[in-house]
């Protein structure tokens, strides 16, 4: 019996993404099969989504994420978009509701074809997000890159939205900076036991911001969901925007645009953006080997 299952290649705002379905089946796609989708060029990601049976009644599946280094990834936003609009498209669904390590996660899709996910509420607390030093106020910390009395970068706000993120308030072009030689450097900086997103953020307006962001355990990313969801977070409790704001993210093809709300009601973020089907095929979720349909043009399933 063949080992293969249904995959598509799909990006959110640039953001690649594949898309794996695992339902109906009891293992799960290995570090391996990641790594070895990721040295080719024909399925380089940023984020593997694969979907489960549901672990938990009242869900509509189990979402496995896996970064291109094979290590799990609690939230991916973008990927979930992704997600939702493959089985939308399969289902004729447009509400979904997914578990994944970081929590539930409820999502719709729109008649303009965006989707918004709620990413659920973000956490602020130096313990939970995780840092390895205590501080009372995690909107602006002692971190710096560069020279001490000349820093590149220096005082990001830090959060978590299922996954740790710093935020690096910049003044000018985010893509200004050698952030592929910043980004190694402060993933693995001692002060996330856990390792961290890291972006640089250039408040533009009250209402508008432009993010890039290096991805922990994909590197530079031409997007990512959760960032601009810390990013949009840290933005108004810091006072530099409102709680609902516009991410410009600079790296992703134009329109690379996410529209992020801090619901004051439940103190949820929720983020509206759009998900893009690429191509399908069949992949092997223990090797990686993989095969495309011959046919480009078809729908995602």
């Amino acid at each position: 019996m063949s080992n293969m299952v249904e995959f598509a290649r799909m990006n959110g705002l640039g953001n690649k993404i594949l898309v794996v379905d695992m339902r109906g089946r009891k293992d799960v796609v290995t570090a391996a099969a990641a790594i070895a989708l990721n040295a080719d060029p024909a399925t380089q990601f940023d984020q593997i989504m694969a979907i489960h049976d549901p672990k938990v009644q009242g869900t509509d599946a189990w979402i496995d994420i896996l970064n291109c280094d094979g290590t799990k990834a609690q939230a991916c936003g973008n990927g979930t978009r992704c997600v939702v609009q493959a089985l939308a498209a399969e289902t004729g669904k447009k509400v979904f509701t997914f578990q994944t390590v970081a929590g539930i996660l409820n999502a719709r899709e729109h008649e303009d074809g965006t989707i918004s996910v709620d990413m659920g509420k973000p956490v602020f607390a130096w313990d939970k997000i995780p840092l390895a030093e205590e501080f009372a106020d995690t909107s602006r910390i002692e971190l710096q890159i560069g020279p001490i009395d000349n820093p590149v970068l220096h005082s990001p706000s830090v959060a978590s939205m299922g996954n740790p993120h710093a935020i690096f308030w910049v003044d000018k072009d985010p893509m200004s900076f050698d952030l592929d030689r910043f980004g190694p450097l402060l993933e693995n900086h001692p002060m996330f036991p856990e390792r961290a997103n890291i972006t640089l953020a250039q408040v533009l307006s009250p209402t508008l911001v432009r993010t890039r962001t290096w991805e922990r355990g994909a590197g530079l990313t031409l997007a990512c969901g959760s960032a601009a969801c810390a990013t949009a977070v840290s933005a108004a409790r810091t006072g530099r925007t409102g709680r609902k704001v516009t991410i410009d993210v600079a790296s992703a093809p134009a329109p690379g645009k996410l529209t992020i709300e801090w619901l004051e009601s439940n103190d949820h973020v929720v983020m509206t953006g759009p998900a893009e089907w690429e191509w399908s095929g069949m992949v092997d979720p223990v090797t990686g080997s993989f095969s495309r349909d011959e046919e480009q043009g078809a729908q995602a399933r």
